[in-house]
């Protein structure tokens, strides 16, 4: 579970893009901090200081002690604006957090045991379906990551959500399916040589077939009986000449 984190920020009072300007000019991140039972609150955060807890790594999953001015608000970050040149933050959004809430997360998923697991040993591909899992959690229970323990797996086997053990009082977004996290599959070279030689074995298969019939336009065997619903004689038509007696 993450540690709570305690981030000083101060009132601001204006709000558009020009007091927001002025505040990024000072070396500050415009911010709000929502929910709860109170109204908005408009706020700045040192930039340095912010750009250290967003550079350290699950920063949206953080629970967050604000000190604004002296009153101490639980929080969590939900949305950080980043510079799209400089990759920086511009601004940043705080959700309250009373006692007992419950908040919708999306937690990484971090893959252990890769270098033990016999299908990657035989030269199998880890195939990642879920980089991160939406879960529903108590406030009080917000895991970094979801570890899954990959060493035992072998070539086309997977991990479903229902083999995974989540914090108590955590569950997955998605209810009543028993979806896919990750798998092994064969290596593509595999895979392509077990199409080419399923295609080959086909071909073979339809080559018999193919022989015993006559090829369009070919003329009947000597002595072969017409086929049967063979056109008659054009009417009027002169009966092929006898052959001349010797």
């Amino acid at each position: 579970m993450s540690q709570v984190q305690e981030l000083k920020v101060e009132a601001r009072g204006a709000t558009g893009k020009g007091p927001a300007f002025q505040a990024r000019s000072k070396g500050l991140i415009p911010g709000v901090v929502y929910g709860g039972t109170e109204d908005a609150q408009n706020v700045a955060v040192d930039a340095r200081t912010l750009e250290r807890h967003v550079e350290a790594g699950h920063f949206l999953t953080t629970l967050i002690m604000l000190d604004i001015g002296g009153k101490k608000t639980r929080v969590i970050p939900r949305e950080v604006q980043l510079d799209p040149v400089s990759d920086r933050p511009v601004h940043v959004d705080f959700m309250r957090l009373a006692e007992g809430t419950t908040v919708r997360l999306e937690i990484p998923v971090h893959f252990n045991g890769g270098d033990v697991s016999p299908g990657l040993k035989k030269g199998g591909v880890l195939n990642i379906v879920r980089h991160s899992i939406g879960l529903i959690c108590p406030a009080d229970k917000i895991p970094n990551t979801i570890e899954v323990d990959v060493s035992s797996l072998d070539i086309n086997e997977s991990i479903h959500i229902n083999s995974l053990t989540l914090p108590e009082g955590v569950k997955p977004i998605i209810r009543g399916r028993d979806f896919t996290v990750c798998s092994i599959v064969a290596p593509t070279s595999v895979i392509e040589e077990q199409r080419a030689a399923a295609a080959a074995a086909a071909a073979a298969a339809s080559a018999p077939a193919a022989e015993a019939t006559p090829a369009e336009g070919a003329a009947p065997a000597a002595g072969a009986a017409p086929a049967a619903g063979a056109a008659a004689p054009a009417a009027g038509a002169k009966p092929a000449a006898a052959p001349a007696k010797k």
